[in-house]
């Protein structure tokens, strides 16, 4: 990182309260709080209201944390970046250093606040994704190779195992299955991302795999990540969090996903170019829906025999 041309550059208006909010990288948390509840409510353990809204907190403060932090070490990056050049940072919003205390400060309180309101597992697991994303991929796998988004997807398929743990204070195989989900999930997300964002990653001279082995061959790797996303997300329909619900939510994305897929990998640039990356754009959009539908369905089928209780 090269923080010194940020370091004394004066603030081009006073930072208001959504600008420091937004080093938090909201949406990303949003995300974080959502498979974080999932796999708390999932878990075959009933956990106080009050303890449940906590930990869930710590946890969003967690990734709010986690956030500040990228975003303090990749204030460089980011004002090169069309994507990120309008972030706090590089807006001359909000100093680097402001963000690093920030990011440090939130850190060090949602892990030990976790602590207390959950169990000294999940609040380890919690310091172990900041520090995993803060440092492993912020720091080191984001420009040192074109498997950052690979490995550095753990970072983001934490949260609900997280939150299982809040409830249940162990590990399990139907954690470890919410955490393959969103690890398989998020190279082809991304990979699309990059796909039609063309020259930013060029440009900051990170080594996404469009610029380390081009598109061609980033368009072949996002259909195999997707034949093998398929297959772990459809059987999860036949394991402890899976279901009817479930099992149909993920047949019909699937065969969007795996359809969408295809249509990138048979794709050349020159067809990409002629109709603005229109196919790459909807895969990234589906992506999104994707996600957030499996998880959905997973907290459906943990709902379901609450919900068949109160009528019977």
């Amino acid at each position: 990182m090269t923080d010194v041309s940020y370091q004394h550059q004066t603030h081009e208006a006073e930072a208001s309260l959504g600008d420091y909010f937004a080093l938090l990288k909201p949406r990303v948390m949003s995300l974080v709080v959502f498979t974080a509840l999932v796999g708390l409510l999932a878990a075959p353990v009933s956990v106080h209201p009050v303890i449940a809204f906590a930990s869930i907190l710590f946890v969003a403060i967690g990734a709010g944390a986690s956030g500040a932090l990228n975003m303090w070490w990749d204030a460089d990056i980011d004002a090169v970046m069309k994507r990120t050049v309008k972030r706090p940072i590089p807006a001359g919003k909000v100093t680097p250093n402001e963000a690093k205390v920030l990011g440090v400060a939130l850190s060090g309180m949602s892990v030990m606040m976790l602590a207390l309101s959950a169990n000294l597992l999940a609040a380890g697991l919690l310091a172990f994704t900041i520090f995993f994303y803060a440092v492993i991929y912020s720091m080191w796998l984001k420009r040192s190779t074109p498997q950052n988004i690979v490995i550095g997807g753990a970072a983001g398929a934490f949260p609900p195992v997280i939150g299982w743990v809040i409830a249940t204070g162990s590990l399990s195989v139907e954690a470890w299955l919410m955490f393959a989900l969103i690890f398989m999930w998020t190279p082809p997300h991304f990979w699309a991302l990059a796909l039609f964002m063309k020259s930013d990653y060029d440009d900051a001279g990170v080594p996404m795999l469009t610029v380390t082995h081009g598109r061609k061959a980033t368009r072949l790797h996002i259909l195999v990540y997707t034949l093998l996303l398929v297959a772990l997300a459809v059987g999860t329909a036949f394991t402890a969090i899976g279901g009817p619900v479930y099992l149909i939510v993920a047949v019909v994305l699937n065969a969007l996903f795996l359809k969408g897929a295809f249509d990138i990998w048979r794709r050349n640039e020159a067809q990409a170019e002629a109709d603005g990356y229109a196919v790459e754009k909807s895969f990234f959009k589906l992506s999104l829906l994707y996600l957030f539908l499996h998880f959905g369905a997973i907290l459906v089928e943990a709902m379901l025999p609450a919900a068949w209780g109160i009528w019977a």
